[in-house]
């Protein structure tokens, strides 16, 4: 079946694409935008995954001005911020940072927020932010040690990633899984629809 329209995803999370294939959606082309996400002072943590998400995807809007192979494609956006109250915590690049983070989120709860930001072939802007209340267990300092161990919280927003090995320690959570993973599919999908694209066509036959 021949395919209306293309979508550009403005990431390279292979966590993101997992979830549109989960969704029968095999985006066209990943555009990862290397953009500045420092927070700006004072910022709340729904607002900076809204600014973040919306600055990708106009990034990359920018990026395909001009190019005629990409005219009327959809281009999907999103950012994750992992917040304990109003304090934001980045994506840890180093261990001591990821050991931090985890010993703040040992036995309490934390918030994870999901700006998901979509442009349409005629260019509208539509938004979704997405919350998930998540509760740790108390971590014990051999739980922690072997998580650094294991590298999976690299490039992790909070220093996890529920998908993996982190999820033994989830206690509770109010809210979307899979905004924790990285990308509310059911509000995405719901974005989606909404403006035409037609997902349901893009799933496999039997």
């Amino acid at each position: 079946m021949a395919l209306k329209y293309k979508l550009i995803l403005a990431s390279g999370s292979p966590r993101r694409v997992d979830l549109l294939n989960q969704a029968g959606i095999e985006p066209s082309r990943l555009m990862p935008m290397d953009i500045d996400e420092t927070p700006k002072k004072s910022e709340h943590p729904r607002s900076l995954a809204r600014r973040l998400s919306t600055e990708k995807a106009e990034a990359a809007l920018a990026a395909i001005k001009g190019d005629m192979t990409w005219k009327g494609s959809y281009i999907l956006a999103a950012d994750t911020v992992v917040a304990v109250g109003r304090r934001i915590l980045g994506k840890a690049e180093f261990a001591d940072e990821a050991s931090a983070s985890l010993y703040l989120l040992s036995g309490r709860s934390h918030w994870v927020y999901t700006g998901v930001c979509l442009v349409t072939p005629d260019r509208k802007i539509r938004q979704k932010i997405v919350e998930t209340k998540v509760r740790f267990k108390r971590l014990s300092g051999f739980e922690v040690e072997n998580y650094l161990a294991s590298g999976q919280w690299r490039g992790k927003a909070g220093a996890y990633g529920i998908q993996g090995l982190a999820g033994t320690f989830v206690q509770k959570m109010v809210g979307s899984y899979t905004n924790v993973v990285g990308l509310p599919l059911y509000e995405t999908i719901l974005l989606l629809t909404g403006e035409g694209f037609d997902v349901h066509s893009r799933w496999p036959e039997a």
